[in-house]
């Protein structure tokens, strides 16, 4: 555990606060981001991040910053799952472009808060039971497993647990509201299918949780540290999503170098438990080393996909881009039904 003094949990809770709002007030109005406006922002939240690592670097010290980087850099490309999903969800419920950016900031808010309460249950846990660091590689492994199959693609997201469970407890609309999550149809209070949306982001941040949370738990078992890198990493997933959205299936080689990550996180997970529990002879993966790795099989994953791209590769339009006017939702199969 690093000695992180209480100011510099302030500042980080200051900061997260005010780059909300800053955003919020930023996109108050509906309209389609571009790819220009999300580079920005992407590398607005970017340079954020890198900040406060160097502040981590000064004022914690440098394994700390080193743990930092790594956490966040792994965070950041373990998000890229999660922006295949958005793109599915998107155009699932034919999600108009206009009113993406609200429904994905309120999944950042939720993500923060799930983070938070998984990241503290998991450094709890770590610290009390050590052998539960070899359930979390067996996790890892199984997660690199269903990769390499390509048996990622199941999520159904008008079946989540999250959108039936919305669809029991208040009535969801067809067609949408303009930027609304409720109106009022015959004196009732109805939600519309962007609400449906939202719960279907959250419980898609809960299925990505579960590879997340012990992975980056393999980088520290400092709570300080993993939740800041998680937060930071998130707070740059909705820029980063409308940077890239109709490019991704072009980066096809990432795929695999996640796989490769997960799997050498599992290795690192394994020879830290086994240092602690079996004997101190087994040596114990640097997280400089660490940061390398990641970092490189990143960078030849990205180089690879851009000088080999798929082939057939179409240029299409962005996923999830249904026109601004099209405001109608999809149906639940109990409502499709004679």
């Amino acid at each position: 555990m690093h000695d992180v003094p209480f100011w510099l949990w302030m500042v980080f809770a200051v900061t997260v606060l005010v780059s909300l709002a800053v955003d919020l007030l930023a996109h108050r109005q509906a309209h389609v981001i571009g790819f220009r406006e999300a580079a920005a922002w992407s590398g607005v939240w970017v340079g954020l991040a890198v900040v406060f690592g160097a502040v981590v670097f000064l004022v914690v010290g440098t394994s700390a910053g080193v743990e930092y980087t790594t956490a966040w850099l792994l965070e950041k490309s373990l998000s890229v799952d999660n922006l295949f999903v958005f793109a599915l969800i998107f155009s699932y419920f034919k999600v108009p472009r206009a009113y993406q950016h609200r429904v994905l900031f309120l999944g950042v808010l939720g993500a923060l808060v799930f983070r938070g309460v998984f990241l503290a249950a998991g450094v709890a846990v770590v610290s009390r039971f050590t052998a539960v660091l070899f359930v979390f590689a067996a996790i890892l492994f199984y997660s690199t497993y269903k990769i390499l199959k390509e048996e990622e693609d199941s999520f159904d997201p008008g079946k989540s647990i999250a959108v039936r469970l919305l669809r029991k407890i208040v009535p969801v609309r067809d067609e949408y509201a303009g930027p609304h999550f409720f109106v009022k149809e015959a004196g009732k209070r109805v939600a519309t299918p962007l609400l449906a949306v939202v719960a279907a982001i959250e419980a898609a941040d809960l299925v990505f949780a579960v590879d997340s949370v012990p992975a980056v738990l393999a980088v520290s078992s400092d709570a300080f540290i993993v939740y800041t890198s998680n937060a930071f990493a998130i707070l740059g997933l909705r820029a980063l999503y409308f940077m890239l959205a109709g490019l991704l299936d072009r980066f096809h080689y990432l795929s695999k170098g996640l796989a490769l990550i997960l799997s050498f996180i599992a290795v690192k997970l394994i020879l830290q438990a086994s240092h602690k529990m079996i004997s101190e002879d087994i040596p114990e993966i640097p997280s400089p080393v660490s940061l390398a790795v990641i970092a490189t099989i990143l960078a030849v994953s990205i180089a690879l996909s851009m000088l080999r791209p798929p082939r057939g590769d179409v240029e299409g339009p962005p996923a999830g881009d249904a026109d601004p006017s099209d405001q109608r939702g999809p149906v639940d199969d109990a409502q499709r039904e004679p």
